[in-house]
This record gives structure tokens, C-alpha cells and sequence, in this order.
């Protein structure tokens, strides 16, 4: 056995998979140098979270289209319809914040199922069905709002993307002034162990069936980088107001879309369909129901980013979602999704989205006209689509 575990095969560490991860990393330290430093202030690290949640939101859906080898180009008038809903319940027939919620997904879930219905009954290409939603959803929401803003709405729907876990400060003076709150600090000791035993456990499982392990010293490198990333991000969601409840509610999407693609089998038949839908079809998947429920689950995602929207502007408006069909699709294929279906992760569309949101911030904060900040970010997601099909060229 002693024999058998120094005769263990080592292996490097493979820096493709964390691709993304380094060059989210390069974009922030460079906005850090380009502003000062501003973009690093607590405010600005809480605020990339409150105005990319919805991004977060919309990308993990648009993955799952993206997997299947489909696109979806009606999400922002969706959103934007599903949050004149919940507004105009709220203002105009006092409704209560959770029914008008349940309305807001209720709808979005009927848009989804609409278009599944087109897809995969009537075989309807995704492209078409989508554009149509656009234009009707887009309609549908003036129709609504009679091209009004509806508001303010109460704290109690509000509090879902401006609230913040109730917590105890640590360590801030007598006029109450810095500190930190110490949730923060124990959510990231927390990561860090669940980082470290997670790579002790596969070291243990790969030379358990006698696999390649990992250098140890190239793993500990790795979660060194993840240990401080995570932790500088929880430090200055301390110094600021603590977690926001739009944190947590991010990252159950997140924690339950990356199960559902890894762990599950309509997780799988996603992927079968993104590498090849005939085959996946032969093969006994069946491809109407699987094209179904991804539309339907897209809109349900759709009905929750316009529940966050709303919430975060405290009011409905009928502009609300101009361009974030752009937004859903750039943190796909920047996170190292296939333009063809079947490659991708939720992980990395999540990565894809906070590098949309850093781009964003960093450049509002150096100042950069508006047209700009958009020539930059066609830029980098032409980059990004650019580097996916000429690595899949030299492969072949």
C-alpha cells in the first residue's frame, strides 16, 4: 500500500479551467489601477453585486439554452413585462408584495412555456420565437405601465435586492463608525475550509482508483488564490452594510443550477442535445420534452430577474430590460460557453457576469463615455467567442 501511494502518478495543474478566473482577476486589478483604487472601496464591491444580480440570474437561465444548442433573445422584455406586473398589482390594486411576486413568476412561466410550446410542438426555430417575444413582451409591458412609471413600491418587496442579513459589527469604534460584521467573516472561514477539504478529498478518491494526482504544492497555490479572493470579498461586504439578501438569493440559483447540470440526469440530456441533438433524439432522449421545460425554466428565471429589477429601482418602468438579452448572452460565451451548445458551466457563466459587472463599474468609475464602455464590451465578448472557435480549430 506504502508502495502504492509513492508510486502515485502526479500531474500539473490545469490552468485552462481557471482561464476565467485569472482573467476576471487581471480585469479587476486593472480598474484598480486605472482608478485609484476605487473600484476596490466596500460601496463599489457591494454594488457589483446589487446591479449584476439580475445579470447572474438571466445568465445561469441563458446557459441552459446555450447547452441545448438554442438561443433566447426575448429575456429583457420578458423581465421587463414580469416587473410591470408585480408593480402594477402592487400600486394600483394593493396587492401584497409576495402574491404580486407570485404573479411576477407566474408570468414569466407562461412566457417560457409559450415559447417551449413553439420550439418543441411546432418546431419553430428559437430564433424566430424569440425575436416575437421580444417585440411582444416589449408591447405587452407598455400595454401594462400605459407607458408609466409605476411606484414606489413598498420596503417589503424592495427588501429583496436592497436588504442585508441582520448581524453583529465587530471591532467598530464609539461613534460606531468601521468595524466589520462578523456573518462576513464567518461565511469566509467557512469557504475556506470547504475549499481546502474538497481538494483533500479528491486527492484521496483519485489515489483511492488509482488515478493522476495533483501536485500539493500546485493545490495549495490554488487555494491560496481562491482563499484570498473569496475573503477579500467578504471583508468588504463587512466593512460596508454586511450580506446582501440578493447575495443569498444568487447564490441558491446558482448553488441549484449547477446541480441540476452536474449531478442530474435532465442536466445531462442538456449536454447531449448541445453536442448533438440527432443522435441524443436516437438515443432515446426526448428532445421535445427537454426543449420544452428549458424555455419554460428560462421564463420562470426571467419572472425572478424582473422581481430583482423592480425591486432594486423600487418602481416598474417600461424601458426597464433594454439590452439585457446583451448582458445574458455576453456572461455565457465570455464564461466559456460554446456558441454550438454542449460546453459550459454555470460556474463559469456566473465568472462570465461578474466580469461583465466589473467592466461595467470600473469603467464608469475611470470615467469613460458611454459609447465606449460599449465598444469595449462588443470588444471583449467578440474576444471571447474568437479565442472558443480557434481553440476548438487547433484541437482538430
Amino acid at each position: 500500500m506504502e508502495n502504492a501511494v509513492k508510486n502515485q502518478k502526479k500531474v500539473n495543474l490545469s490552468l485552462k479551467q481557471y482561464g476565467m478566473v485569472l482573467a476576471l482577476i487581471a480585469v479587476y486589478l486593472i480598474f484598480a489601477v486605472i482608478t485609484g483604487g476605487k473600484n476596490m472601496a466596500p460601496m463599489t464591491v457591494n454594488n457589483i453585486i446589487m446591479q449584476n444580480g439580475y445579470v447572474i440570474i438571466l445568465g445561469v437561465g441563458r446557459l441552459i439554452c446555450v447547452l441545448s444548442g438554442n438561443v433566447d433573445l426575448g429575456v429583457g422584455s420578458v423581465v421587463a413585462t414580469c416587473g410591470a406586473v408585480a408593480g402594477t398589482l402592487i400600486v394600483d390594486y394593493g396587492v401584497s408584495s409576495p402574491l404580486a411576486m407570485l404573479a411576477s413568476l407566474a408570468v414569466g412561466l407562461l412566457f417560457g412555456a409559450f415559447v417551449g410550446f413553439f420550439v418543441a410542438k411546432l418546431e419553430i426555430p428559437p430564433f424566430i420565437v424569440t425575436l416575437a417575444t421580444m417585440l411582444m413582451g416589449r408591447g405587452i409591458c407598455y400595454v401594462i405601465l400605459q407607458a408609466q412609471t409605476k411606484g414606489p413600491l413598498p420596503a417589503d418587496y424592495t427588501w429583496v435586492s436592497t436588504g442585508f442579513l441582520p448581524t453583529i459589527k465587530i471591532g467598530a469604534a464609539a461613534d460606531g463608525t468601521g468595524g466589520v460584521y462578523l456573518i462576513c467573516l464567518i461565511i469566509a472561514a467557512v469557504i475556506a475550509v470547504l475549499v481546502v477539504m474538497g481538494d483533500i478529498r479528491g486527492q484521496k478518491v483519485a489515489a483511492k482508483n488509482g488515478l493522476p494526482t495533483i501536485y500539493t504544492w500546485q493545490l495549495a497555490v490554488k487555494d491560496a488564490v481562491i482563499i484570498g479572493i473569496e475573503t477579500f470579498f467578504f471583508y468588504k461586504l463587512g466593512c460596508y452594510n454586511g450580506i446582501p439578501i440578493m447575495l443569498i438569493l444568487v447564490a441558491i440559483v446558482v448553488a441549484i443550477y449547477h446541480f441540476i447540470t452536474t449531478q442530474t440526469v435532465a442536466g445531462r440530456q442538456i449536454y447531449a442535445m448541445g453536442g448533438n441533438a440527432k443522435a441524443a433524439r436516437l438515443s432515446g432522449i426526448n428532445t421535445q420534452k427537454v426543449f420544452f421545460w428549458v424555455y419554460a425554466n428560462m421564463g420562470l428565471l426571467c419572472g425572478l430577474a424582473g422581481i430583482v429589477l423592480s425591486a432594486r429601482n423600487a418602481s416598474a418602468t417600461p424601458k426597464a430590460g433594454d439590452g439585457f438579452e446583451m448582458d445574458a448572452i455576453a456572461s455565457c460565451y465570455i464564461g466559456g460557453a460554446a456558441t454550438s451548445g454542449g460546453v459550459g458551466t454555470v460556474i463559469g457563466a456566473v465568472v462570465g457576469a461578474f466580469i461583465m459587472g466589473i467592466l461595467n463599474i470600473g469603467m464608469s468609475l475611470a470615467g469613460f463615455d458611454t459609447n465606449v464602455q460599449k465598444i469595449v464590451k462588443g470588444a471583449v465578448l467578440l474576444g471571447a467567442v474568437t479565442m472558443d472557435l480557434l481553440g476548438k480549430r487547433k484541437k482538430k
